[in-house]
């Protein structure tokens, strides 16, 4: 019960009452309130009407100088028993002529109603709180059309009273019957409006349980947009659970083939009983090489899972790039020697950049003795350092044997090698240029490349001279 109130049918659900319950008792109101305003304006008017005839029959009957006609008289409480209330008489002094409640006859009345009239204007009042309409109506003299005189009259709204209460249960037993037919309305739109929601939500489960694999929902331009979010996430998911499962077999596959061609050599070793002491030598020096190439797999698996993390565990700090790069080339320098290969350095400028040092130096070195790895004899490498206001720019070229146009895309993947006998031959495990480029991204940086093949290739490396956490 808990999740249907905070779901989102039962907020439709509640909207739609919310608005049927206002607008229902809106409209019921305005009714009443019309019909009020209808019926006081209906019955002023023929009051006023009534009173207008009146007054030319007083003064026909020379009512206002002699107020003992007994036709005026009959006809004055008449009026006062059909619209239930009091008739007032006042001549031209103010004086009160004829009361049909015989309170005030003889009594001079100023009230600012009666001033009103005697300017020649018609006003009525409402008295809600005892219920009646004062009108007041002028007497003018037929040929002058001077007031001479003043009618007040009390007209009771009993009768407009009962109606209005006869509507308002009519219209509270129309308002108890559409709220029933709201809750209905409710009910089935907010089942029929949620209804994408819950296809969705259902197709969601089918294709984490791998029976479905693609969002359609069309009802609804958002739903619409929430199906094409989801697929292009869910495909995303594929493409990584894909990754990791290829990821997966390949360490797998690397970590087995040393260990697979250790326990040949041993084996070799075991079915050789007067095996001379160089074959021992030979094949214990394989074992050694093949233990080393485990352990560079497994430390650089080390080093990605590392840096899998946030922030990869950056330290950084304010660091001298020309001076690593010097660092750098020579540790590699006896490297590049044995493969006859010369590394020049090119500096424009002194540059000083907040990096990880340690990682830095690692995704440099990785560039730079691929270059002497994979190049010819003789060859060489150039390092190129500038930087400007924001970046530095490392330009890192060789004149090796380059790289296919078809293999460029994929040479970040894990595992990925170009070529993978000769990687083999010079101890590669296709991780160098995913940590390179790891390393980059957690700086904020990127990394670029060309190829010619037979000419060489450039790698070029970019990220900010200040960290950006």
């Amino acid at each position: 019960m808990k999740k249907f109130f905070r779901s989102y049918r039962f907020r439709i659900f509640l909207i739609i009452i919310l608005i049927g319950i206002i607008s229902s008792e809106l409209v019921r109101r305005n009714v009443i309130s019309t019909y009020m305003d209808n019926a006081i304006d209906i019955k002023t008017s023929e009051v006023t009407s009534q009173m207008k005839i009146l007054s030319n029959h007083l003064l026909a009957y020379n009512y206002l100088v002699d107020s003992s006609s007994e036709v005026i008289n009959a006809e004055l409480n008449q009026m006062s028993s059909l619209y239930g209330g009091r008739v007032l008489i006042m001549d031209s002094n103010f004086k009160v002529k004829q009361d049909t409640n015989g309170i005030s006859i003889g009594k001079y009345m100023i009230a600012d109603e009666v001033m009103q009239c005697y300017k020649g204007k018609t006003v009525s009042n409402i008295d809600e709180v005892n219920g009646f309409i004062e009108i007041g109506v002028p007497i003018r003299n037929i040929n002058s059309q001077d007031v001479v005189g003043v009618i007040l009259i009390s007209v009771s709204t009993a009768d407009i009273d009962s109606n209005r209460r006869a509507l308002a249960r009519s219209s509270t037993i129309i308002e108890i019957i559409l709220m029933c037919l709201i809750l209905a309305a409710a009910y089935f739109a907010s089942y029929i409006m949620t209804m994408p929601l819950t296809r969705i939500t259902k197709k969601i489960r089918d294709a984490a349980s791998y029976e479905d694999t693609s969002i359609v929902s069309r009802e609804y331009q958002e739903t619409e947009e929430i199906a094409a979010a989801i697929n292009e996430l869910q495909s995303k998911l594929r493409v990584l659970d894909e990754s990791r499962q290829e990821f997966v077999s390949n360490v797998s596959h690397e970590l087995k083939t040393p260990m697979t061609s250790i326990k040949v050599l041993a084996d070799s070793l075991n079915m050789q009983e007067d095996a001379p002491i160089e074959v021992y030598k030979e094949f214990m020096q394989d074992i050694s090489e093949e233990i080393d190439r485990e352990n560079t797999i497994i430390s650089d698996l080390l080093t990605l899972v590392k840096m899998d993390n946030k922030d990869g565990g950056l330290t950084i700090e304010s660091v001298s790039v020309n001076a690593m790069l010097e660092r750098i080339l020579k540790r590699l320098g006896p490297i590049a020697r044995k493969e006859e290969t010369d590394l020049v350095f090119e500096s424009n400028r002194e540059v000083t950049a907040s990096v990880d040092e340690v990682k830095m130096t690692l995704a440099l070195t990785n560039l730079i003795e691929n270059g002497i790895k994979y190049n010819r004899r003789p060859g060489w490498v150039k390092v190129n350092l500038d930087a400007d206001h924001q970046f530095v720019t490392i330009v890192i070229s060789d004149s090796g044997i380059g790289i296919p146009e078809d293999a460029r895309e994929h040479i970040f993947e894990r595992f990925y090698r170009v070529d993978k006998s000769h990687s083999r031959e010079i101890g590669g495990t296709g991780l160098g240029l995913p940590i390179t480029r790891k390393i980059l991204l957690l700086h904020r940086g990127s990394i670029k490349v060309e190829s010619v093949m037979g000419e060489g290739t450039t790698f070029t490396v970019r990220f900010p001279i200040t960290y950006i956490g």
